[in-house]
């Protein structure tokens, strides 16, 4: 059971009293319960049920009787609390061919192997449904189900695995499982509570997000405006040819990529990534960018040096992603680390004399590239932007020393810009760090909320 921090436990104590009297529950990680609740097993007051195997060639039907939900509907917008939204659906002929068990209403279902086990996403099933084989079913008897999901959501699954490479729990391991219950009655009340508080928490998330959202966005229209339009509105316009681009300043320029780079546009290396020699070139691959000039740390991976200085990639140097759900996104490579070199699936533009290394990388943070890079993928059969796509793009140029005002301008402004959304970021993850919190203390009954009534 997750248990609130200190600061958390301070402010739940002032809003909420504890229980009158708590005694020992007799099981070391529940620790004290109040003292006419009973501890007891989870098979106590439910069971539990795995789900079954779901073949490829009976998946994708969306009207029959039943829905089947995969371990990954847990996470699609629509079912962050009932299961509403599904994939694919089976009669129940085919879910007895299947052996796939039906779950009734008010089923409680949680992935039980895996990296989704460790997300402790809890469901309620909303109408008799079959679930895959990489989730179980709890279903309540002897207690309120909305009661029982929180007291599930409280669980931490990562806590409860099974040791090994991939984390697994079991229904018997599941059904063994310390609760402490209180009377049903009670069980209705908390759920009530905890309904309404962290309805209040995830509108304050929601309104938090939208102003993440917001922020972006003016992010974004501030670096459009600065590449694409310069620092001072009052200069004469001109069409810069680019039916895309539209007008830019009268004495600015606009030259396709090719024209510009100091070094041949092109892919890298299309190997694994399978060493992590830190004597090594490092090998950055999409993954490794955490942001637009920020590599993360937990991803090292190297190259021989034979096969790294294939392609190599150096300070000063921006990398673009060609392929996948990634495409477009762009890396300013500033700190030099010593050797590196990159993957087959990202693009190296090296800016010439005429390009300000970081100007070039603002430049792709804008709505215009965006919009043409998406334009363009949207126009394929498969979902690429290749090096020779990239050599095509067109991008507005002032001098030298304007792109260097503009790219300290946007340092400036943008600095302040994430600075916000890092804020609003913590806020947000207090509020989530509350809500556990809330759920945890509730469940386990170190806070009485019986008489909680609308609280303040």
């Amino acid at each position: 059971m997750n248990e609130p921090r200190i600061g958390e436990r301070v402010g739940m104590q002032r809003r909420f009293k504890p229980y009158p009297a708590y005694k020992d529950s007799g099981v070391e990680w529940l620790g004290e319960i109040p003292a006419h609740w009973t501890a007891t097993a989870l098979k106590r007051i439910g069971d539990l049920q795995a789900g079954a195997g779901f073949p490829d060639d009976e998946q994708g039907a969306l009207d029959e009787e039943l829905p089947f939900f995969k371990v990954g509907d847990l996470g699609m917008p629509g079912n962050e609390r009932q299961m509403l939204t599904h994939q694919h659906s089976v009669s129940r002929a085919t879910a007895r061919r299947l052996r796939a068990f039906v779950f009734p209403p008010s089923t409680i279902v949680f992935a039980k192997v895996g990296a989704a086990l460790l997300l402790n996403r809890r469901r309620l099933l909303a109408r008799p449904s079959c679930i895959d084989n990489n989730m179980m079913g709890f279903m309540p008897d002897k207690c309120d189900p909305t009661w029982a999901m929180y007291w599930l959501a409280g669980l931490d699954m990562g806590e409860l695995a099974n040791p090994g490479a991939v984390p697994s729990v079991n229904e018997d391991q599941m059904r063994d499982t310390a609760t402490a219950a209180p009377p049903v009655p009670e069980q209705r009340a908390i759920a009530a509570f905890l309904d309404r508080e962290t309805a209040r928490i995830d509108v304050l998330v929601e309104k938090k997000e939208r102003l993440i959202e917001l922020l972006q966005e003016k992010r974004t229209a501030l670096i459009t405006r600065a590449v694409t339009k310069g620092l001072d509105p009052t200069v004469p316009m001109k069409d810069s040819g680019v039916e895309w681009l539209g007008e830019i300043p009268a004495h600015w320029t606009a030259k396709r990529l090719k024209f510009v780079a100091a070094k041949p546009i092109r892919n890298g290396i299309g190997e694994a990534g399978a060493y992590d020699d830190p004597d090594w070139p490092r090998y950055v691959r999409i993954t490794d960018i955490a942001g637009p000039r920020e590599l993360r740390h937990d991803t090292f991976k190297s190259l021989p040096p034979d096969l790294a200085r294939e392609a190599p990639f150096e300070v000063g140097d921006l990398l673009l992603a060609a392929v996948g759900a990634t495409f477009g996104k762009s890396y300013l490579h500033l700190r030099d680390c010593g050797p590196v070199c990159f993957a087959g699936y990202m693009v190296r533009f090296s800016p010439g004399a005429v390009v300000e290394p970081s100007f070039a990388a603002y430049w792709t943070e804008s709505a215009v590239y965006w919009a043409l890079v998406q334009f363009r993928v949207v126009q394929a059969t498969i979902q690429n932007f290749s090096a020779a796509k990239y050599k095509e793009l067109s991008i507005p140029l002032p001098s030298g020393s304007e792109q260097r005002a503009i790219a300290a301008f946007l340092d400036r402004e943008t600095a302040r810009i994430d600075a916000l959304i890092a804020k609003v970021r913590e806020a947000i993850e207090r509020l989530k760090e509350l809500r556990t919190a809330l759920i945890s203390a509730a469940v386990t009954g170190k806070i009485d909320v019986r008489e909680s009534g609308v609280a303040a």
